[in-house]
């Protein structure tokens, strides 16, 4: 019986020690786009946690300096099983709500790539060639670019086109310098129509410069390290999209030719070590990016 006893208490300890790991990632990992970041809201984690580590110091003692019988290692057990169901019922739930936000994040994107024809499913390409990216990026890459977030950041780099008025968005021929201006303010416009969502805050830069250039020519002339690294990455991806897509004035480009004009590119557009990284991406890979009745 005390076999049975100690057995069903320290599979408790090591399902708490699991719950604590997996609570710990999860706050980790929930800096994104749909986090407040308020200060209430790191209180509240933070309680949580220390409350998880509490129970676990309060198994152990049990185990150690108490006389458990049957009942009391029932109900660890049972206790530490119970956190764990209602940690991955809170998982899946707002992993539910992220997905839906996604899906109204694309909804909206699509009613800005449907006022250009030349844009329909850029958006969702350039999100999907983002996140094929940022797979293939060394683990010290990442630190600091929240995965979501990226995504979220790269399928709305474009919204501000909300705002260019159709007759340039459609134009046939060559813009003037006029609408050249108009057209190339789209980020910053990006950026008002975000800006009043605080969550958001983190991703405005990476949208506002995803048009920059290394060598400092692009649309704001910042330069280099100057860029926010998601800003390089997406320009990346948007790179690719506009290359390899089918436009009214120009025919799509294959892969091949695609990645010989972003070599080319790389160290003056675009930054050389995420070129380096790109173009180690397996083809199937990329064009398994393509989103559904896309042409290129």
């Amino acid at each position: 019986m005390n076999l049975i006893i100690y057995g069903m208490i320290i599979c408790g300890i090591v399902i708490m020690v699991t719950n604590i790991y997996r609570f710990h990632r999860f706050v980790k990992g929930s800096k994104d786009v749909f986090s407040t970041g308020s200060q209430k809201e790191t209180l509240w984690e933070y309680a949580a946690l220390s409350l998880l580590v509490f129970f676990l110091v309060g198994y152990i003692l049990v185990a150690i300096l108490g006389k458990p019988d049957f009942v009391i290692a029932g109900i660890l057990f049972g206790g530490s099983v119970f956190v764990a169901i209602v940690l991955s019922l809170i998982f899946y739930l707002i992993a539910t709500i992220k997905d839906n936000a996604i899906n109204i994040a694309e909804t909206l994107i699509s009613v800005v790539d449907a006022r250009d024809p030349n844009l329909r499913g850029h958006s969702r390409y350039v999100q999907n060639v983002t996140m094929a990216l940022y797979d293939h990026l060394p683990q010290e890459k990442k630190e600091g670019i929240n995965r979501v977030s990226l995504e979220f950041g790269a399928l709305m780099h474009d919204v501000g086109k909300l705002g260019i008025p159709e007759e340039i968005l459609n134009k046939p021929g060559a813009l003037d310098e006029d609408e050249w201006n108009i057209m190339r303010n789209h980020p910053r416009l990006s950026v008002k129509i975000m800006q009043p969502l605080k969550s958001l805050r983190e991703i405005l830069p990476w949208v506002e410069y995803h048009h920059e250039r290394i060598d400092g020519k692009g649309y704001y002339g910042l330069k280099e390290e100057e860029i926010p690294y998601a800003s390089k990455i997406i320009a990346i991806a948007d790179t690719f999209s506009a290359i390899t897509m089918k436009r009214s004035y120009k025919p799509p480009r294959s892969y091949e030719e695609a990645i010989a004009i972003m070599k080319d590119a790389a160290g003056t557009q675009l930054d050389k070590e995420l070129v380096d990284v790109f173009i180690s991406i397996p083809k199937y890979d990329l064009l398994s990016c393509v989103p559904e009745g896309v042409e290129v």
